[in-house]
C-alpha cells in the first residue's frame, strides 16, 4: 500500500508487464529448445530407417532421378549464387537516380534502352521486380521500367553465360535467347506506352530496403534471394529429374513430336516451376526429348512470368495489374520465342 500511496499515478501500469515479458520470455525460451529435439529425433528415425532408405534408393530408378537431380542442381548452383550476389549488390548500392539519367526522355527510346540495361546489370527476377518499382517511383516512364524488368532477368551475363554451359553443342541458343527475350521485353514496353493506363499501376508507396544500412540491406536481400530462388532450383530440379525418370517416354516422344503441343507443354512448366534464370537453362537442357525451339519457349518465358513472379508483380505494382500484364507477357513470350527459334534454330 505505502508503494501504491508515495509512487506516481501510471506507474503501476508501466511496472505490471514486467512479469508477462518474464513469462513470454521463457516461452520463446522454450520454444527455441525444442529444435535440437526436434533434429535429434529426424536423426534418430534417419537411423532406424537406414536399410528400407539405402534399399529404395539402390534401384535403377531412384538411381536414375538422383543422378539427374544431383547434376541439375550442382550445375546450376554457382550461377546461382553468382547472380543472388550480384543483383543484391545492384539493387541496394546502384542508385535508382542512375537509370533515371541514364534513360532518354522519350519514352519511344527509353524502352530500347532500358531493355538493353538488362544485358549488362545482371540480377534474377526477384530482384528486378524490386528495381522496377523503384524506377517508377523516381519517375521514369513506367514502359521503360516494365522492359527492364522484363529483360534484366533474361539476358543479363550470367544468365547467357550458363545458357552458354548448359548447350555447349548448340551455342546458337544463347544468341536466340538474348533476342527473343529483348524483343518480348521491347514489344511489352512499347505496348504498355501504347495501351497502358495509369489508374492500372499502382507505384509501390517506399522501398523494399529502406531504414536499413547498406549492409544489412545487401545480406538481407542475399538471404531473401537465395532462399527462394534455391528452393525454387531444387524444386525445379526434382521436376525434371522426375520427369526423365517417371514419365513414360512414349508420352515425351509423343508430345515432343507435336510442335505446337511440345511449345506449349513447356511453356507452361516454365510458368509452374518458377526456376530462378539462372538456372533454368541447365533444366532446360536435361529434356532432350524436346527442340531446341521448345526449349526456347521455357527459357524466355520463365525469367518473364511464373508464379512467384506473379505474386510478386500483384505485390508491388498491384493486383490489377498483374492480371493485365502477366497473360499478355505470356502470349508475346511464347510468340517472340516461336519466331526467333524458327528463325535461328
Amino acid at each position: 500500500m505505502a508503494i501504491t500511496e508515495d509512487a506516481p499515478p501510471g506507474s503501476a501500469e508501466r511496472t505490471a508487464p514486467a512479469p508477462s515479458s518474464g513469462a513470454g520470455g521463457r516461452e520463446r525460451e522454450g520454444r527455441g529448445l525444442s529444435s535440437p529435439l526436434l533434429l535429434t529425433l529426424v536423426l534418430l528415425l534417419a537411423v532406424l530407417a537406414q536399410s528400407p532408405l539405402r534399399g529404395a534408393l539402390g534401384t535403377p530408378l531412384m538411381q536414375s532421378w538422383m543422378t539427374v537431380f544431383v547434376a541439375v542442381t550442382v550445375q546450376a548452383l554457382p550461377f546461382l549464387v553468382l547472380g543472388v550476389l550480384l543483383s543484391a549488390a545492384i539493387a541496394v548500392f546502384v542508385p535508382p537516380s542512375f537509370f533515371a539519367r541514364a534513360l532518354p526522355n522519350r519514352p519511344a527510346l527509353a524502352v530500347p534502352v532500358a531493355g538493353l540495361a538488362g544485358a549488362v546489370l545482371p540480377g534474377c527476377e526477384c530482384a528486378s521486380v524490386p528495381v522496377a518499382g523503384a524506377l517508377v517511383r523516381r519517375g521514369v516512364t513506367p514502359a521503360a521500367a516494365l522492359a527492364f524488368l522484363l529483360s534484366a532477368p533474361a539476358i543479363n551475363p550470367i544468365v547467357l553465360t550458363a545458357t552458354a554451359v548448359a548447350f555447349p553443342r548448340d551455342p546458337e541458343m544463347v544468341l536466340a535467347r538474348f533476342l527473343a527475350s529483348l524483343l518480348v521485353a521491347c514489344a511489352m514496353g512499347w505496348l504498355w506506352q501504347r495501351l497502358g493506363r495509369t489508374d492500372w499501376l499502382r507505384p509501390p508507396a517506399h522501398g523494399a530496403h529502406e531504414g536499413a544500412t547498406r549492409g544489412e540491406a545487401f545480406w538481407n536481400s542475399v538471404r531473401h534471394d537465395t532462399m527462394h530462388a534455391g528452393g525454387f532450383l531444387v524444386l525445379g530440379a526434382m521436376a525434371a529429374a522426375t520427369l526423365k525418370a517417371v514419365a513414360p517416354a512414349a508420352w515425351l516422344r509423343t508430345a515432343a513430336d507435336q510442335p505446337l503441343l511440345a511449345v506449349l507443354a513447356l511453356a507452361v512448366l516454365a510458368v509452374l516451376l518458377s526456376i530462378c534464370s539462372e538456372a533454368d537453362a541447365f533444366v532446360a537442357a536435361s529434356l532432350t526429348q524436346f527442340s531446341l525451339t521448345a526449349k526456347l519457349v521455357f527459357l524466355v518465358v520463365g525469367p518473364m512470368i511464373d508464379l512467384k513472379l506473379f505474386a510478386m508483380q500483384a505485390g508491388t505494382f498491384g493486383r490489377g495489374f498483374a492480371l493485365r500484364f502477366a497473360p499478355a507477357t505470356f502470349a508475346l513470350a511464347v510468340g517472340g520465342a516461336v519466331l526467333t527459334g524458327a528463325v535461328l534454330l
